[in-house]
Order: C-alpha cells, then structure tokens, then sequence
C-alpha cells in the first residue's frame, strides 16, 4: 500500500531522511546544543515547575558540536589574550547581587527549620521529605543564580571519597624540585646587549615507545614479534601519562605551568602529544620528568589468563559479587580490587618514551594547541581494513 509521500518499498523508504537528523543538523548549523541538559525549576511560591534545557558543553565533536566548536572558540581566545600577560591575571568576585542574597537567606531559613524538625524527635517523615526537596530546589535555583560552589558542608558526607594512591616505587628516578611558587607566569631572561626582556615558552613533543618496525602505511613489519598489549595498554592509559606528565613537570618547574595541547594518533595509530607550555624548563629535566613519567605510570599484571569462555563466573544475587563456579568462592568486589591495588602496587611497566623538545615560533605552537584538547579519538579515526590485527584478516 503507497504511503503518504508516495513510496512503496522499504528500500525507498529508507532511502528518506529522518526528521532527528535533519533537525539535530539544523541545530549544529545554528549552533545550537544537540544534546542539551534538562532541569527543573520549581516556583516556590506558587508550586509551578518547568524544565529548562541548558547546553551539555562537550569538548567531542562527535558528541555536539555546538558545544565543541564553542568550547575550542574559548580556548583560543584565552590562549591569545592570555598567553604574553607578564603579570599574574587577579580576578576579584562580583559583589552579590540582591537576588542571589535572597535565595541563600531563603535557603538558611529552610534549613534551620528541617534542622529543628529532625531534632525535636517528633518529626513527621513526609515533612522532612517536603524540605528535603524545597532544599533540592533552591540549591538548583542558587546555581542558576550565577553563585559557584554549594551553600551546604561537606562534612557530613558519610561515605568517603576514593582518592587515588600517591604512592611511588622505590626505585623510581628522582626528580629535581623546586619550592611551589602560585604564580602562572614564566621567568624572563634579559638580554644585556640590547636590554631587552624575553619571556620564552616551550614546545613539546611526546611520542610513545616503539613496538616494533612499521611499514610505510603503520602495519608491523614483524607482526609475530609486534608488541600489541604494550601499544594497547600504552593507548588505554595515555590519559594517565598526561596527567602524571604534566604533575612532574610543574613540581619540577616550580610553578602552576599553563599549557594548551593536542592530541592525535600517529600513522601506527599511537597516540602523540603536542604541547605548547608558558615559561620554560632545561630539556634534560624534560627528558627526566618524560622517563620518570613512564616509569611512574602503572596497571596491574595482566599476563595470565584467569577465566577463559568455559568457567566464566556468575553473579550472586545475594552476596551482590560474582562466584567462581569452580571453587564457589567469592570474588573481590571493585572497592575491594581498588584497596588491594592501593595497600600492594603491582608490577610497572618500564617503558622509555622519546622526547624532542624545541623552541618553535610561538604562533605556530599556540596554534597547533588552540585545536582543541583532543584531535582524534578511536571512534574518530577512519576505517583502515588492511591494518587490522593479523588473526582479523581474511
């Protein structure tokens, strides 16, 4: 049977554009959140709520790119404006505003309420409850005020909050260091021919390890002696490089170091670093804090097989932890394996990474950083059947 617009096939019908896409690319063409976040806003006064949808502020493309592209408009304007102030930038708060001074008073006065309620012992739950949301509701209207951070303690928090293990191996290289000085600004070097005042910057490159010769399209040359779980685990954790990377080298430099950074996968499909830094640092304690870096950066042993596809355990609803149908013991839930990890670090790799360090044209590197914190993603990089894995091919 013809349908309205006239198709009568299934092929040809789904041949049509779908109205989501076509509205989700009207909106990236505006500019508009594709994804946007939905809150609710009740009225106190009379009890009327609605929801407001507020932009998710991705920094992926492939996620808005509304968001991302206004995300990485920010960012070059900070890096452009910012980038040569010789002094540290000082932002005073605004003074409250009157608004703003009512919801928190309002806030107080609900609080000192629920708070005499629960004390009196005689409570009523469903009263606690009703101020428990009035509470919810205006900590949501205090941040849509403009006011930053929570009116409410921490204190009372009941459950801890994980942090993660500081602690090192003892047989880590040693780093230089310096005593913390809260400033952001690089030192300057004067020259005293001319008297002038210089304030360089630094590029830097990170690369990881090799694996093993590739050929000129990525593929290993030796596929049997390639090292995949190490460029595995290298992709997986590189986040973690960075983060750990950019620690040493401000503990090092001695100074909040600024820094406006790319990444994106090589032609092995490796992940690689550029980096652009306010202020510089020697380049032999670049190259220390790089091997210090990967030295530092662990993961547990994965080397030995545990459970193959044909004792895999199950789930116990009662102990909420799976159960090896083997042995019938019960295995460490996350907390436990975390806990565990932190009281007994386990084998780290100890990977060299290369490090070339120069002192480009300052626009170039603040241009290569302004592309954003992520160029390229796994999901982003495009299908290249012929370097796959050497099981996977036909």
């Amino acid at each position: 049977m013809p349908t309205p617009t006239g198709k009568t096939t299934r092929a040809e019908r789904l041949a049509q554009p779908l109205a989501r896409e076509v509205a989700e690319q009207i909106a990236a063409d505006k500019g508009v959140c594709i994804q946007p976040v939905s809150l609710r806003r009740t009225d106190l006064a009379t009890g009327a709520t609605e929801i407001v949808d507020v932009p998710c502020g991705s920094t992926l493309e492939s996620r808005c790119t509304a968001c991302a592209r206004r995300k990485r408009s920010i960012r070059r304007t900070q890096c452009e404006e910012g980038w040569h102030l010789a002094e540290e930038p000082t932002v005073v708060p605004d003074e409250p505003s009157e608004v703003q001074r009512a919801w928190v008073e309002q806030r107080a006065v609900i609080t000192a309420e629920r708070d005499a309620l629960a004390s009196s012992g005689s409570a009523d739950p469903a009263e606690l409850a009703a101020l428990d949301a009035a509470i919810a509701d205006l900590d949501e209207e205090i941040s849509a005020s403009g006011l930053r951070g929570s009116v409410a303690s921490s204190s009372g928090s009941s459950k801890p909050r994980r942090v993660r293990s500081t602690k090192r191996r003892q047989d880590a290289p040693e780093l230089p260091k310096r005593p913390m000085v809260r400033r952001t600004v690089g030192q300057t070097f004067q020259d005293p021919a001319s008297g002038k005042t210089f304030r360089p910057s630094l590029f830097v490159t990170l690369t990881c390890d090799s694996y093993g010769r590739v050929k000129s399209d990525g593929t290993p040359v030796d596929p049997a002696a390639y090292d995949y779980r190490r460029a595995a685990r290298d992709a997986l954790h590189f986040s973690k490089l960075i983060d750990r990377f950019v620690q040493n080298l401000r503990r090092v430099a001695g100074f909040d170091v600024q820094y406006f950074a790319a990444v994106e996968p090589q032609r092995r499909l490796a992940p690689h670093l550029h980096m652009a830094t306010r202020g510089t640092i020697p380049r032999s304690e670049l190259r220390q804090i790089a091997a210090a870096t990967y030295h530092q950066v662990w993961w547990p042993a994965a080397d030995e097989v545990v459970y193959d596809g044909a004792d895999l355990p199950v789930w116990d609803e009662e102990a909420n932890t799976y159960v090896d149908t083997t042995t019938g013991e019960l295995l460490p839930t996350w907390d436990e394996a975390l806990d565990a990890l932190d009281a007994e670090p386990g084998r780290r790799t100890d990977a060299r990474g290369a490090l070339r360090a120069a002192g480009r044209r300052q626009g170039r590197a603040r241009g290569f950083g302004r592309r954003g914190p992520v160029r390229a993603l796994p999901g982003q990089v495009p299908d290249q059947g012929h370097r796959r894995m050497p099981h996977d091919r036909d």
